[in-house]
Order: C-alpha cells, then structure tokens, then sequence
C-alpha cells in the first residue's frame, strides 16, 4: 500500500505541472500580444514620420515573413503577385521582348518570336527611351517591364533608339499574350541522339517537352539527352507530368512532408511515353526544385542516368495562401523527397560571384541563392547512401548526386585570373560585348572563327567605355574572350540552336552523355558503363 500511495502521490504532482505549463504558455501569448499591440500603438503615436494604419500594418506583416529567416517566404503585395504569377506561369500580356538595364541604357537583348515586337521589327539591341509620354530616364528595367506588362488588347506607344539611325522610332503595340517557351529548341546529334534542354517548369513544360520528344522519335532518335542544367524549377504540376513521362503507371515520384498529416505521395499515372529509350539527364548547382524532383524521381527508379555535377538542393515546399484585398503569402510548408527517401534540401554556402563568372554559369535567380562549390568523390562518398529500385547507390544529404560526376569546362590560370579581375565589371563588359556582337552578327557564316582582330577591336570598345582592362590579362586570357564573342555573335546571328552547336566541343558533361550514349544500347548498358566510369576515377 505505501509503495501504492508513492506512485499516485507522483502521479497527482505531475498535474499541476502541465497545467502550470499550459499557464505558463498562456501568459507567454498574451504577453507578446501585449507588446506587439503597445510597440504598434506608440510606432503610430509617436514615430517622428507620420505612417498610415494600412502601410503600418504591411510593414508589421512584412517584418513578421522576414523574421522566419526563410529566403522562399514571402508577402505579395497585389503587383508583386502579379509579377510572380507571370513567372510562374510563362505566360503575360506585353509585346514579346526580353530587356536588360545596360550602362544605364534600357535595352532589348532578346525578341520573342510570334509577337507584337517581333512584327513591328524590333530587333536585339534597340533601346527603349520613351513609353506613352514619359521618358524613361533613370528607369529600372523593372519599372519598364512593369509599363509594358499590361492587359491582353491594350495598347501601349514605345520609342525606341537604334544604334546607327538618328531619329527615334516609335511604335504603338497592342498587348497580346506572350508565351515563353520552355523548350526553346531541340537537336538531333550524332548517333541518333535527341538533345532536348528543358529550362523551367511553366505552365506548358510537359506539353512542349512531349511534343520535342515526339518530334525527334519520329526523325528515329534512338536515345534522348534532356538537358536540366540552370533549369530554377517553377509549377509542381508540371514537374509531376515531367516525369509522369518516364515513369511506370504507380511508381512514386516524390512525397512533401509538413508538420500536418501524413506525408502527401505523388505517383505516376499516365503511363510511360518512351518506355524502352535510353535517358540521360544533365544537372547542375543550378538545377532546382521541380527540376530535382523529376530528376531524383528517375534517378531513384533507374530510368535516367544523371550526368553532371550535384543539383542545388532546393526541397522546400512553397504554398501561395490568398489573402484579403489581392495580397498573398508564400510560406515555406513542407519538405520534398524522392522516392527513395532522400531529402532534396541541403544547407549551403554562397558562392563568391567570381567563381561565377570563371566558370560562365548565371546569375542566381530569385529561387536560387548560388550553389555550392563541385562536390568532390570524398564529399560524395561521406553522403548518406540509399539504393535505386535496381540496388544502385544513390546519395541523400540534399540535392541530387550525378551518377557520373562531370565538371565544367575548366579554364586556365590566366583566364580565371582574368575573370575575377573583370568580375566586377562584368555588366559593362557584357554591354560592350552585345553592341559589338550586334554588328559583326551581319558579317558571319555558321561556321565563323573568332578573329584576332575581333578580341583587338572588343578591347578597344570597352577602354573607349573607360572600362579598366588589364591589356595583359586581356591577352593572356584569349581562349576564353573568343569563346564569350563567340557565343554571343551565333547567338544573335543564327538563335539559340545554332549558337548551341557551336558550344558542343566545349561543354564536357554534354561530351560525356553523348559518348555514353554512343557505347550504350540501353538503360542497363547506360549504368554498366557509369560504373565502369567511376571505377577509372579511382
């Protein structure tokens, strides 16, 4: 009996604890209650500037997302949603260009085609200065895009300078839906080899890479490349139907755990359009979100080889909660996984912008900080393992892990000694570089090389830019000044597919897939030959 009566007694002390921590907890509320009311009352009392209700309650709303310390969490002001819904989308009412503040000169780099601007005659180059009756003077190139964005059938009055013609002109654009497509292009390579790069998830990512796909079957591709590399991410549902593609009836492309509820899983359904293809997919530290979900989906089943260098590792769930008065709020809510049970987010490191501009890649965009430096076969190794459906090893800790690692084209201690030295420069050097681009582009065969006298006249251009160039450097560094004028000369004068033949003897992870995919047959061959590839790196 005492033994009894020690255990209720015990039992009944435990009481008012819990119940002095739901008081505890009680008075925490009410306590910071109190003070986010009084801090308001006297921020609106007191303040030297006068602030109205309305802007103070969006800045305490706006100062709440911004304590949560997540990049991904955001309050949308009803432009803002906009602005972000275009994105997403791909979709938008404007006149169909691509525009960049370079030097200060609002400028168009890229005309879409099928469009309002494409059909006026706007060409890469043109500067805006004018839109309706103001002058856009010490404009941002977001304030210009947010004058031309508008709603489909409206019209807008644009003027324009063009290097070479002395009067402005000017033109009056009716708004018209603008589609920015997913696929800009596909290829067919040597051997048969379909080469189809997918950069973001719109709203018609499955639709055109579906299509591309059908395209080059027809031609009698025997094996696809599906290029992911600096693909961001963008709508889950088409990420889903992406992989939807490849994937067998049932088999599960990813699963998002969040702190209500059992984890959500997402499965294929619509069947395998290319069921016996060999796949290879190219990854990044700019492959993001969706982008890994379809990659880590096929990795995990064994229906893609991923060739490249490990993804950025961005597995955070986004939700956009609607609110009142047309604001909305993205708020981070779950975490993705692979099949596999490998989680996609992983901690990061910025990148210095210079390792950036050494090794070509792009800038962040507004879903990716930068990614981490090349993961090493130690790094690799020191993962956590999980097995493919085949027992394959594939590599958790966040993002995805290549089966076969392949850096980038590596360049020479004079060219990155070059690159960090002109890092800082780089939006001058670029803008130089376009205007020069723009008029060689009507002197050039496919098969142009890159002159001498070309790199001279670039490095003329950008001392009469008074831009500071290292004239030693300069030339030290030539191999790589003749690749960027390269670039952007095809680029400009023959488009995107053209300008990307050009690139071919010069991307090593696309050199690599293809020489894979020469030796292999099939799927299985695919692996066996990675194998052996990371067999000869040890």
């Amino acid at each position: 009996m005492p033994r009894l009566r020690t255990l209720a007694l015990a039992g009944a002390l435990v009481v008012p604890a819990v119940i002095g921590g739901f008081v505890a907890q009680e008075h925490s509320t009410r306590d910071g209650a109190r003070v986010f009311d009084q801090v308001l009352s006297l921020v609106s009392d007191r303040f030297v500037d006068t602030i109205d209700t309305g802007t103070l309650y969006e800045k305490a709303a706006r100062g709440l997302v911004e304590q949560l310390n997540d990049p991904y969490s955001e309050l949308f002001s009803p432009k803002q949603l906009k602005r972000f819904s275009t994105q997403s989308t791909g979709r938008y009412g404007g006149i169909g260009m691509l525009i960049e503040d370079q030097q200060g000169h609002i400028t168009v780099v890229r005309v879409f085609p099928h469009t309002p601007a494409e059909a006026a005659g706007i060409v890469e180059g043109d500067q805006i200065i004018g839109i309706d009756t103001a002058s856009i003077r010490g404009w941002s190139s977001q304030q210009v895009s947010d004058m031309l964005v508008g709603t489909i059938g409206t019209q807008v009055k644009v003027r324009f300078a063009r290097p070479g013609v002395a009067q402005p002109i000017e033109h009056t654009f009716t708004r018209a839906e603008i589609h920015v497509p997913a696929v800009p292009f596909s290829l067919m390579l040597e051997n048969k080899i379909a080469y189809i790069p997918l950069q973001t998830f719109n709203e018609t990512a499955a639709e055109e890479l579906q299509n591309a796909v059908d395209q080059r079957i027809r031609e009698g591709a025997r094996a696809i490349i599906l290029d992911l590399r600096n693909n961001p991410g963008g709508i889950l549902d088409q990420g889903l139907s992406v992989a939807d593609l490849f994937l067998k009836p049932g088999q599960e492309i990813a699963s998002v755990r969040t702190r209500q509820g059992p984890p959500q899983v997402y499965t294929a359904h619509a069947g395998e359009h290319i069921p016996n293809t060999p796949l290879v997919v190219l990854v990044d530290g700019y492959s993001a979100s969706a982008a890994e979900i379809v990659t880590g989906a096929l990795q995990d089943h064994d229906r893609a080889l991923v060739v490249g260098t490990t993804s950025f590792g961005k597995g955070l769930v986004q939700t956009v909660f609607p609110l009142d008065g047309g604001w909305a709020l993205k708020l981070t809510s779950g975490k993705w996984y692979t099949p596999s049970g490998r989680s996609i987010q992983k901690d990061r490191k910025r990148l210095d912008p210079d390792s950036v501009m050494a090794t070509g890649a792009p800038p962040a965009n507004e879903d990716t900080i930068a990614p981490d430096s090349l993961e090493r076969e130690s790094v690799k190794k020191n993962r956590p393992a999980y097995k493919s459906d085949a027992g394959r090893l594939v590599y958790g800790g966040g993002g995805i892990t290549p089966d076969v690692i392949v850096p980038e084209d590596t360049i020479s201690t004079a060219e990155q000694e070059f690159a960090k030295a002109i890092a800082p420069k780089l939006p001058a050097v670029r803008s130089v570089l376009y205007a020069y681009a723009i008029q060689l582009k009507g002197s050039v065969t496919p098969n142009f090389t890159v002159k001498p006298e070309w790199r001279e006249e670039l490095y003329r251009r950008l001392t009469a830019a008074k831009i500071d160039v290292d004239k030693k450097q300069y030339d030290a560094a030539a191999p790589l000044v003749n690749r960027w004028i390269s670039n952007q000369v095809a680029q400009l004068a023959f488009g995107d597919s053209a300008a990307f033949r050009r690139q071919i003897p010069d991307d090593p992870q696309l050199e690599k897939a293809i020489e894979l995919l020469k030796k292999g047959q099939s799927q299985k061959d695919l692996f066996s030959l990675a194998q052996a590839t990371e067999h000869q790196r040890h």
